[in-house]
This record gives structure tokens, C-alpha cells and sequence, in this order.
């Protein structure tokens, strides 16, 4: 059989003229599906930090996106009900129709008993306030055979007993023993360390977190957690200085 008749028997034609449609359809539906799904456009996640739940929907409609609340937690130093977080994050690229989750603030805190720290050291008192979801505030010296030793804890300037419920990231104040013999301390070099981290320094010297003075590129909650001590008052290094003393800070962009 000649090629020329291999190719006029009609079952061949009718192969060949199916393989033609398959081909055809399966163009037809990639470039179908690309026009539906938007295929290869893609657009940059907005950041939904410090806005409201309907402040980040609208703003995700406008995007072409989606959010959904998946989870809340509490920071005490942000707006309650606002996003603390998002998956994915600002900048990321992504499909339209995307859904973006949000992690929000909170609207109450979570309630915790008060642990007894009367008789801790200092930095065993932080510890156990740090486990327990509190925070450590101001330290408050008095002429005490020991020194650093707990000896009143204080919730909102009244002594509190252990038991009692508070909320969660509150600021507990601590009495402390000072030894005249101990009564002085260093100024550690803060430079370069986030807040928490000098926040921590600072108390291991024996010493208060003064003012925190942000610089004006500092808008957002997010740039605060990514700020950095730029700048402190004492200057680091600085020795004889009181137990007790308060540090100010500057932060700014690393």
C-alpha cells in the first residue's frame, strides 16, 4: 500500500481527524482556563497590620483577594480586634482570588493566676513572670540585707497575692532588697538589640526601662517589633551608677 493510499482509507482520515479535534479542544481549554483563572497574574499581598477586620477585607477585595480570621491572640501594645499577622505576608506575590489569614488581636486578654515571687532572686522572679505570660515592670529598691531579693510584688501600684487573676501581659512591679555594699551597677551596651532583648539587659543590671523614644521612620506596629536601640541615655559602659535607675532609649531602623 502507497502512502498516498494509506492516508485516503478512511479509518486512517478518521484517526488523523480525532487526534486533530483532541488537539484543537485541548488548546481551546488551556487558553478557556487562563482566561477564567487569570493564569500567570499574579499581584502583591497588602499589609493588613494594625487594620480592622473590615478595614482588611475592604482592602483585600481591592486587591482581588480574600481574608479570613484564623486565629487571635493578645499583645498588649496594639489595638484590640486589629491583625497582628498574616499568611502570607505583605509583599508576597499571589493569584488573584487568594485567601489571605489573619491572625487578630485579641478584644480580652486572657486571665492568669499571680505567682508568688516573694523571696525569688531577681532574675528567678523575671523568669517565672515571663512563663507565666506577665511582664516584668518597674523595680522598686529598699535597704535590705539581701540584694535583689523579692520582697513585695505590686499590681497597679497595690501589693497583689498570689492567686489573684490578672490579665495576661500585665506589668507586675517588684520590691527588691538592696545592700548598701551592692548597691551599684553597670549600664550594658544596648546597641543594635530590639526591644525586648535591651528591655531584658536592662533588667539584669538592676536598672528601669526609662522613656522609649521612636524614630519618625517608625510607623507601624510592625516596624516597632523590627526596630532596633540606635541610641540610650546613660551612655553604655557607665559604671557607679544606682541600682534601680531608669535607661532611656532610642529606636530606630536597623
Amino acid at each position: 500500500m502507497t502512502t498516498r493510499e494509506f492516508f485516503s482509507n478512511w479509518i486512517v482520515k478518521n484517526l488523523l481527524g480525532a487526534v486533530v479535534v483532541i488537539i484543537a479542544l485541548m488548546v481551546f481549554i488551556r487558553i478557556f482556563l487562563g482566561i477564567v483563572t487569570h493564569h500567570g497574574e499574579q499581584s502583591a499581598v497588602p499589609d493588613f497590620s494594625g487594620m480592622t477586620v473590615a478595614e482588611a477585607s475592604a482592602a483585600a477585595r481591592n486587591a482581588g483577594m480574600r481574608t479570613e480570621v484564623v486565629d487571635s491572640i493578645y499583645v498588649k501594645r496594639i489595638h484590640r480586634g486589629c491583625v497582628v499577622r498574616q499568611e502570607p505576608k505583605a509583599g508576597a506575590t499571589v493569584k488573584e482570588g487568594r485567601r489571605i489569614q489573619l491572625t487578630i488581636n485579641a478584644v480580652n486578654p486572657k486571665n492568669i493566676p499571680m505567682p508568688n515571687l516573694v523571696g525569688y532572686s531577681l532574675r528567678s522572679a523575671a523568669a517565672a513572670l515571663s512563663s507565666q505570660g506577665l511582664e516584668l515592670g518597674k523595680l522598686i529598691y529598699v535597704d535590705d540585707i539581701a540584694t535583689n531579693n523579692v520582697l513585695r510584688q505590686l499590681y497597679r501600684n497595690y501589693e497583689i497575692k498570689p492567686g489573684r487573676m490578672i490579665p495576661s501581659e500585665s506589668r507586675v512591679d517588684l520590691v527588691l532588697g538592696l545592700n548598701e555594699s551592692e548597691c551599684l551597677t553597670t549600664v550594658p551596651d544596648l546597641t543594635g538589640m530590639k526591644y525586648s532583648r535591651a528591655v531584658d539587659a536592662i533588667h539584669d543590671n538592676s536598672l528601669n526601662v526609662g522613656v522609649v523614644v521612636y524614630a519618625r521612620e517608625i510607623k507601624s506596629y510592625a516596624d516597632s517589633v523590627n526596630a532596633v536601640v540606635c541610641r540610650q541615655n546613660p551612655e553604655p559602659g557607665t559604671s557607679s551608677i544606682m541600682k534601680g535607675r531608669s535607661v532611656t532609649i532610642y529606636l530606630g531602623q536597623e
